[in-house]
């Protein structure tokens, strides 16, 4: 693997993604180590403006639309992700898995279709690792009262997000070696150096 690899950050909504992305983001400033972290959908200028219509609550798209919406904003990216590819560590809030977990195993899109999408966008663009953060019902429902703000997909019904992830850990499983599990129902500290650890392992 690269010493600048790619490093994702999966899971559901209150999983606890985006702030251990976060934390690590904030470990490496501190180690002085040369990284981006970016978001999907968004990242670069236009994908942020995508971001905003496709999260927009008073929006409602069909699920195709919805996809290409996701895949327009991944298309912004590419560029600002490729600039740095194997020049920097990357760390991306969703990705791939995303599309797949939600598009296809929540919304039943076609998964050839997807990855053929996928494969035209990314090129030799490609994940090295990845935190699949997984949560419980209670504790979801628990984090999403917390947010000052939902989303549009914050407000899916329960048996999506289960669908979702599901999805997921299938995809985990098929290429184990590149993923490590984040259990969010457990103890926060434990998490965080569970993820310092790996991290330190990989660069």
């Amino acid at each position: 693997m690269s010493k600048k690899p790619v490093i994702v950050f999966e899971g559901v909504e209150g999983s606890g993604k985006s702030y251990h992305i976060s934390n690590l983001s904030k470990y490496l400033k501190k180690k002085n180590i040369d990284h981006i972290k970016i978001r999907e959908p968004g990242g670069s200028i236009y994908a942020e403006k995508i971001r905003k219509f496709i999260l927009d609550k008073k929006l409602n798209f069909n699920r195709e639309t919805d996809l290409l919406l996701y895949l327009a904003a991944r298309n912004e990216n590419i560029y600002l992700l490729k600039k740095y590819f194997r020049k920097k560590i990357i760390l991306i809030d969703r990705f791939i898995d995303s599309t797949i977990a939600y598009q296809h195993y929540g919304f039943g899109i076609n998964m050839n279709f997807i990855n053929t999408l996928n494969k035209f966008i990314l090129k030799d663009f490609k994940v090295d690792f990845t935190f699949l953060n997984i949560v419980k019902k209670s504790n979801m429902i628990k984090r999403l009262k917390l947010r000052k703000s939902l989303n549009r997909y914050d407000k899916f019904n329960h048996k999506f997000y289960d669908k979702v992830q599901k999805g997921y850990i299938r995809l985990s499983k098929k290429n184990k070696n590149k993923y490590q599990i984040i259990n969010s129902n457990l103890d926060i500290k434990k998490n965080k150096s569970l993820i310092i650890d790996k991290i330190n392992k990989l660069i």
